[in-house]
């Protein structure tokens, strides 16, 4: 990445990514740090590619009405770009503003690579399920952080878009406890990052992270709750980021499952299960009797998910990558088996990459009933639906959260069922 030259540009739209599309001279120009609608001046920063450039945004000429002091200084306009924290993106828009902006990447992506149009609407976490969340900053929510450190010490999160950490005064994403612990403009020489994590249960921990890829010895392990339900999970386990993003999801999973089509006595499934929360999502809603396994590749998440799931018979966990699963169900399945499975309701979280063709090929063969597919990656999301339709499904419903407020993320949950 280098420093090029500086233009003025009028910002057209939102792209995925968390940047905004202009053009200069016929040629594409992505750009961080700016609103539809505004006019910037603008520094290339990348220009290593024929079809499009790379830009960071300068100076506001013509400001949005939707531009708001950032909420978090040390990633403002005001700064260098090579000095603005990262994590943060969407932190000078109006919050409002934010979730339509996340909404039109998604009807967007749904729409060219989906093939399917379909009204979407960003919504905001339920403040019950969040209470001392700021919906209207978006501040305050996220009870897991990592910190970077130099080889001198320094401590800070990674400049946007680079690997460099610039230092901070303030986390004003992270949940109260953890920006009172982190500990900027401190040295911790010799430690690769820092992990600052709050549980919903228990106090705040701080982690000194090394050079080992995986601690020796045995692994701390915390509890996270959501309803009346606990869930136990190692500490550097995968856990929803957001204080209210676990019974958001759970919550919507429950709603979005078309209860006339749900047969608890079917192979039903939770692909990509982690510790078994949308599993007990399922389960809490259909009752004890409900048949579901659980599949997901980390043993310690597997082994955390039979016991969270302790409460139904029906329940079992599986530690196997879920292709490969899938792979072997549709070879050795019996015609009882494959019955039970057409019968079924598959749940599937996948990583932000998507389930992706292998996957999308071994469900469409396996011609569960109803899928109800969780997704962090609008583009991932779009693309898999599109290759269910052309596999017989159909997108039947879809909700959207913003579970990561500020930066351009957002979660949908969508409902495809299978054409008769």
């Amino acid at each position: 990445m280098t420093d090029g030259p500086v233009i003025e540009l009028e910002i057209e739209r939102v792209a995925h990514g968390g940047v905004f599309v202009a053009h200069h001279e016929g040629r594409v120009v992505f750009v961080a740090d700016a609103i539809p609608g505004e006019r910037v001046v603008a520094r290339i920063v990348d220009q290593g590619r024929d079809r499009f450039w790379r830009a960071e945004t300068v100076e506001v000429l013509t400001a949005s009405d939707d531009r708001r002091e950032h909420v978090w200084p040390e990633a403002s306009v005001d700064r260098a770009p090579e000095k603005r924290a990262g994590g943060a993106e969407f932190g000078h828009i109006r919050m409002p503003r934010q979730r339509a902006l996340k909404a039109d990447v998604l009807r967007d992506a749904l729409a060219r690579m989906g093939g399917v149009e379909h009204a979407v609407e960003v919504e905001p976490v339920d403040p019950a399920l969040a209470p001392d969340v700021s919906i209207d900053e978006g501040t305050g929510w996220r009870t897991r952080v990592r910190l970077h450190v130099t080889p001198d010490g320094t401590v800070g999160p990674y400049a946007a878009r680079s690997h460099t950490v610039v230092p901070v005064a303030s986390l004003p994403l992270a949940v109260p406890a953890l920006a009172a612990l982190a500990p900027l403009g401190e040295r911790f020489p010799g430690v690769r990052a820092i992990d600052l994590i709050a549980p919903s249960v228990g106090d705040p921990s701080l982690v000194a992270v090394g050079d080992e890829r995986m601690p020796r010895g045995d692994r701390p392990t915390i509890e996270e709750r959501v309803g009346d339900r606990a869930f136990r999970l190692d500490r550097d386990g995968f856990w929803q980021v957001h204080t209210g993003a676990a019974a958001t999801l759970s919550r919507a999973v429950q709603e979005l499952i078309d209860g006339d089509l749900f047969d608890p006595r079917a192979a039903n499934h939770d692909l990509y299960g982690g510790v078994g929360l949308l599993a007990a999502a399922v389960g809490d809603r259909f009752g004890e009797t409900v048949r579901i396994t659980t599949v997901e590749s980390d043993a310690r998440a597997t082994e955390h998910a039979g016991a969270n799931l302790a409460d139904w018979v029906g329940a079992r966990a599986i530690t196997a990558r879920v292709d490969r699963y899938l792979d072997e169900l549709d070879e050795k399945a019996s015609a009882a088996e494959r019955a039970r499975l057409r019968d079924a309701t598959i749940v599937l979280d996948p990583p932000r990459s998507g389930a992706g063709r292998a996957v999308v090929d071994r469900l469409a063969a396996l011609r569960p009933r109803q899928l109800v597919y969780v997704a962090c990656d609008p583009v991932a999301l779009a693309r898999d639906v599109g290759l269910l339709r052309e596999r017989g499904y159909e997108l039947q419903a879809l909700r959207a959260f913003d579970l990561f407020p500020n930066t351009h993320h957002v979660e949908a949950v969508a409902r495809l069922g299978a054409i008769v």
